[in-house]
């Protein structure tokens, strides 16, 4: 992913936000590289309230006490087999039990001064169960974004190279699912993220994602008329590295070309565009 690096959370990170916020980007997404030696089967660095992911926050809040934080709820991060879930050895995905470390991990982002919740992980039940668990423990005006229709697609790849989260090679004692089409939504099916909208406003989600972005506009236009909940869409690795790669190459004017694809998710409905052009494309609008 040209132009982009893994930030050091003391120093690095706190300069690139400052440098979005001389922008007038104020709202950020923690994603943590967890070290693998603090990686394991179930995932349990997820909730610690010393771990990276959570420093990073109370940094961010410390620092910039208006800052809109958003979180990262998915256990592959942390996980030894690069599932969102916890994986038994017959290589089934646990819902039950991952969705009770999401809560722990959702609290454990609330207690560290995120505004936003944001469960990737795509496990049944979970936007009602962290809703719950957060309200719980007092954290009632902590929002929750759903990724809703996150769909499992071939646009992640440079994220989960950065992260290294993709899923492991299994072996004869423990079978691990080489993709997370199990969980994740099939690309080919439009009805479905129809469903899962309907399921996660019941549950309590306060805003609606859809990832990746460029590829489902339909999608993305699909549950703008579907509810009155805010939409949000990810402009995801894949799609920043194509453009990125084509402007290297000459075949693309880079500013016109990400300005369009911005331009196209906005008007199939998104009412928030995560994307890694945000500091250049808040530049550009304020050359405009």
């Amino acid at each position: 992913m040209p132009g982009q690096s893994r930030l050091g959370w003391r120093t690095g990170m706190i300069n690139k936000v400052r440098e979005a916020r001389a922008t007038g980007v104020n709202q950020v997404v923690v994603f943590p590289k967890t070290p693998d030696h603090l990686k394991s089967a179930t995932a349990e660095e997820c909730f610690n309230p010393n771990g990276l992911a959570q420093r990073s926050i109370s940094l961010l809040k410390d620092t910039f006490p208006d800052l809109e934080v958003y979180t990262d709820v998915a256990l592959d991060p942390y996980n030894t087999m690069g599932h969102d879930g916890m994986v038994r050895s017959d290589g089934v995905i646990m819902n039950d039990e991952t969705v009770y470390y999401l809560c722990k991990q959702a609290v454990s982002q609330a207690r560290a001064g995120a505004d936003v919740i944001s469960p990737s992980d795509m496990m049944d039940g979970r936007v009602g169960a962290i809703r719950e668990a957060l309200d719980a423990e007092g954290f009632t005006n902590v929002a929750i974004m759903s990724y809703t229709a996150k769909y499992n697609s071939a646009y992640y790849g440079p994220f989960r190279d950065a992260l290294a989260s993709a899923p492991r090679p299994g072996n004869e004692e423990w079978r691990i699912p080489k993709d997370k089409a199990e969980y994740q939504m099939d690309p080919a099916n439009f009805r479905e993220c129809l469903r899962e909208a309907a399921l996660d406003e019941a549950e309590g989600a306060d805003i609606m994602m859809v990832k990746p972005a460029g590829a489902y506009l339909d999608i993305i236009r699909a549950l703008k008329d579907s509810t009155t909940l805010p939409i949000s869409a990810y402009q995801v690795s894949g799609e920043y590295s194509m453009l990125k790669a084509a402007a290297a190459a000459g075949y693309l004017n880079e500013k016109d070309a990400v300005l369009e694809s911005l331009i196209s998710i906005k008007r199939a409905g998104a009412d928030l565009t995560l994307t890694y052009f945000a500091v250049d494309a808040a530049k550009w609008l304020q050359e405009a």
